[in-house]
């Protein structure tokens, strides 16, 4: 296949070229591998190219399709980020820290998709241990965004979203923490999806924030988003806060449509802080969904404010904790001139860690000490509490809220790497889904200077149907999504 044919392509019509064996999942592989040959120089999506497992997973797929015994991701090239473990393969968090470790197990997505018969082209860059909103922080390398490579492409999950919106791959899986899936989505003109907390197991995702993280896809369109879930979704008894509830068949329900729809449009979304012509395109997607038969209705989700302040308390004080078992002892980076024990924890985290890591270290280190616990951390849970309350309250009265995904458009690479909270802000939009555990996606919705915008759409917890029909209808009534980066 050739490379315009690969920007066109989405996992509905390769899955059809594959089954009916106009092309094989090994000429798909290897097209793939080309494209990543010719543009990885230019965006750096990839931290790990796995040629020979691709070629090997292509090889296997063929002989599942040949034999009728192929899924729905058979055959399917993807790429996952690199936090997600699989076994033989190294995962590193884009950290120093881990840049040798190669996981003695997969993931729970790893091997579902392992057992689906999908090919793994490789590992994604991310900002290092997934905490970042530019993939700047990556201790290897910064991903630029497929649109314009003198700008990022949002973060942590940025070489995921650049490696789809690039055709590098046919989807990829991130990981969301405080909008770590949808953020860079809306920046690379690509769907992603951050599914309800527990909806999706953690197991073998390299832990950040426990109550905050999620695994989702990264996808062309709003279908494929739903095979992908389809597919990674599930109880599983190895995570304590998996979900043992049935997981519907996405498909069945995403294209009938929204009329009668009750879509709230929260004020606080709209502050004076986001760019005027995303303000205008996100109100001009509105009026789609108005017209696609959606009833829109302004409402007003005043603990939303806070949000961001509750995530810098809790996020950095899980982290604190999770991160203490890099010490140098079991694996990953170890400093060996040390004097002492003690001397080569130090310094292991000293050289292991970067300066962003370190420093939500030393943020959640001092939230959680003593006489600073209840006046941080406890409060913040409180608030936690009130924040997923006012959620449940809204959606009481509509099935889904309607906002922007980020306050911006792609920003110039290095430009905010001196201004932590500036960075920081870039989150504002999508952090409250996580402090609520429920599900939210970001869709194309428009361009602002030939840069894409993202549209942001929430439901509640377990309601990914009523997700997917907003954002497959609004889809269809757009052209957005077909717009692809020149790379």
């Amino acid at each position: 296949m050739n490379q315009n044919d690969l920007k066109n392509l989405t996992i509905e019509n390769a899955r059809y070229l594959l089954d009916s064996r106009q092309v094989s999942s090994l000429e798909l592989t290897e097209s793939y591998l080309e494209r990543i040959d010719n543009t990885e120089s230019d965006i750096n999506s990839f931290v790990t190219v796995s040629k020979d497992t691709a070629i090997n997973d292509a090889k296997n797929a063929d002989t599942l399709i040949g034999s009728g015994n192929q899924k729905l991701l058979t055959g399917i090239p993807l790429q996952l980020k690199d936090n997600l473990c699989t076994r033989g393969i190294r995962t590193t968090c884009s950290s120093k820290m881990l840049e040798n470790f190669i996981p003695p197990y997969d993931a729970f997505v790893t091997e579902k998709l392992k057992n689906q018969g999908a090919v793994l082209l490789g590992k994604g860059n991310l900002d290092e241990f997934a905490m970042g909103s530019s993939t700047e922080n990556s201790a290897f390398q910064s991903t630029k965004n497929p649109f314009d490579i003198t700008r990022v492409p949002g973060g942590s999950s940025g070489g995921p979203a650049a490696s789809v919106a690039a055709s590098q791959c046919l989807f990829s899986l991130g990981s969301d923490t405080g909008g770590s899936i949808r953020q860079p989505a809306s920046l690379c003109g690509v769907v992603g999806l951050k599914p309800t907390y527990g909806r999706v197991s953690r197991y073998g995702l390299i832990a950040f924030a426990s109550s905050l993280d999620q695994i989702g896809p990264i996808t062309h369109t709003v279908k494929d988003s739903a095979m992908v879930l389809n597919n990674i979704a599930g109880f599983d008894s190895n995570d304590s806060t998996s979900l043992n509830v049935p997981v519907p068949n996405y498909l069945e329900t995403i294209d009938k449509g929204i009329k009668g729809f009750k879509i709230g449009v929260p004020k606080e979304y709209f502050h004076e802080g986001i760019d005027p012509e995303i303000e205008k395109i996100i109100r001009d997607s509105l009026k789609v969904l108005e017209n696609l038969g959606a009833e829109i209705t302004e409402i007003s989700l005043p603990l939303t404010e806070y949000a961001l302040s509750v995530y810098y308390i809790i996020a950095p004080s899980e982290a604190s904790a999770n991160l203490t078992r890099y010490d140098g002892v079991k694996y990953g980076f170890n400093y060996i001139e040390s004097e002492s024990m003690w001397d080569g924890i130090e310094k292991t985290r000293q050289f292991g860690f970067g300066d962003e890591v370190k420093r939500r270290i030393l943020l959640g280190t001092y939230a959680l000490s003593s006489g600073y616990y209840d006046a941080f951390y406890l409060k913040a849970q409180k608030v936690r509490t009130l924040i997923r309350k006012e959620f449940e309250d809204a959606f009481s009265n509509f099935d889904v809220l309607a906002m922007p995904t980020s306050p911006s458009t792609a920003f110039k690479l290095n430009e905010k790497m001196d201004d932590p909270m500036q960075m920081y802000l870039n989150d504002i939009f999508t952090i409250p889904a996580n402090i609520a555990g429920i599900p939210s996606i970001s869709i194309p919705a428009g361009m602002s200077h030939e840069l894409p915008v993202g549209l942001q759409m929430m439901s509640g917890a377990l309601q990914e149907e009523k997700l997917f029909q907003a954002a497959y209808a609004f889809e269809q009534a757009t052209e957005w999504h077909k717009i692809k980066p020149e790379i």
